[in-house]
């Protein structure tokens, strides 16, 4: 296997949302790296062949493996053992901090896509700035049209602007009192629930123009947060003496609440509606263990469901990854006690959580070849 030329090597951009996951997650835990774009030539000659998509991050290792996914780049060095471990110690925690994850990587792609193309005329310089910096200026064009073009099926729509802003403001006033009283989202170091909010909130959210005036504004102590995420190890100053731990005992500090009330008004009932989605697409074309998730590598896409973000009627694509990344509760609660699971299904049945965890369904989705396929049980 081809060694990698100069250590670690991060393949994205600085204005994508899960770049943003990996390289927040390495410079927490000290990791030596260099970020290149994917249009550096190594990308389409070494690394496009056996990923099989144009698609960032990707990780090359000094060694020469090729780790394609913020969650797997993640995986990779939590199970080489860290400075400040992102999983959680309790059951409790971990579910949520994948629900929250979930949310971040999946729910908020509808809140960093409208932030960042429907206002575009407001922020068109920087926006063709970075695209060109990652992609050069004859495909910044080509690349921005087609990510714009994405909207429709993210749910973003006239009827559903209203909502998904009131949600932002919503969300930035929850973070805000929360920040007030813990650096991160469940005690004194990120967790995977903080990686995955980190994804929106910095590469759109927390770094575009429009959207990171208002969190300014609005929310100081968020956009400190975002800063807190990006630096080097853990930047908490204004926390003395809190420790570098999760909060013992797997309980959930109190300000989270409003989070995970939030999250649970805003999933559902989409998420319910493309697992039902999902089931059927099974159910219909009986997929073998092992078959990928769509006729092409780089669609990610399933299908379109009907459904509703926040009592407004919306379009929504399907996309098994989400399964990928929501199985990972199911695993938490696989390896718990029967009284730990009864004791975290409790906890989501009180705040309308508990439909986010999958549960046996017959199939799930893994990653194998460096592409998503069904994995059947």
């Amino acid at each position: 296997m081809q060694s990698s030329p100069s250590g670690y090597r991060l393949y994205g951009v600085p204005h994508s949302l899960y770049t943003g996951i990996a390289r927040c997650y390495l410079r927490t835990q000290g990791i030596a790296y260099t970020e290149l774009a994917p249009n550096h030539p190594d990308f389409a000659e070494r690394i496009l062949p056996v990923i099989k998509r144009s698609i960032i991050p990707v990780l090359e290792t000094p060694d020469g493996e090729f780790i394609q996914d913020s969650l797997d780049i993640i995986d990779h060095f939590e199970q080489q053992g860290v400075a400040y471990p992102a999983y959680p110690h309790g059951t409790l925690q971990t579910v949520l901090a994948v629900i929250i994850q979930y949310y971040g990587t999946q729910s908020m792609l509808r809140h960093a896509m409208h932030y960042r193309w429907s206002v575009r005329d407001q922020q068109e310089g920087f926006l063709r700035d970075a695209f060109a910096a990652g992609a050069g200026e004859a495909m910044a064009e080509k690349v921005m049209a087609r990510m714009n073009s994405y909207l429709p099926r993210l749910g973003v729509t006239v009827q559903s602007v209203p909502v998904i802003e009131q949600s932002y403001e919503e969300l930035l006033a929850i973070l805000e009192t929360h920040f007030g009283e813990h650096p991160y989202l469940l005690g004194g170091r990120p967790s995977i629930a903080d990686y995955g909010l980190i994804g929106p909130m910095f590469a759109h959210l927390g770094r575009d123009p429009v959207p990171s005036h208002l969190m300014k504004l609005k929310a100081p102590k968020v956009f400190r947060w975002v800063e807190r995420m990006t630096a080097p190890g853990l930047d908490t100053p204004e926390y003395p003496g809190y420790g570098d731990d999760f909060v013992a005992d797997d309980q959930v500090p109190e300000t989270l609440r409003p989070l995970l009330a939030h999250i649970a008004s805003e999933i559902f009932p989409e998420l319910t509606d493309k697992l039902a989605f999902m089931d059927a697409a099974i159910a219909e074309h009986k997929p073998r263990d092992g078959d990928p998730v769509s006729e092409k590598p780089h669609q990610r896409y399933i299908g379109l469901v009907d459904t509703r973000y926040r009592g407004v009627p919306v379009q929504a694509g399907v996309e098994p990854y989400l399964m990928y990344v929501l199985r990972r509760a199911d695993h938490a609660l696989a390896g718990a006690s029967d009284q730990d699971r009864e004791r975290v299904m409790a906890y989501l049945g009180q705040l309308g959580l508990a439909e986010a965890v999958p549960g046996e369904r017959g199939y799930s989705v893994t990653r194998r070849g460096q592409i998503e396929v069904w994995e059947r049980h």
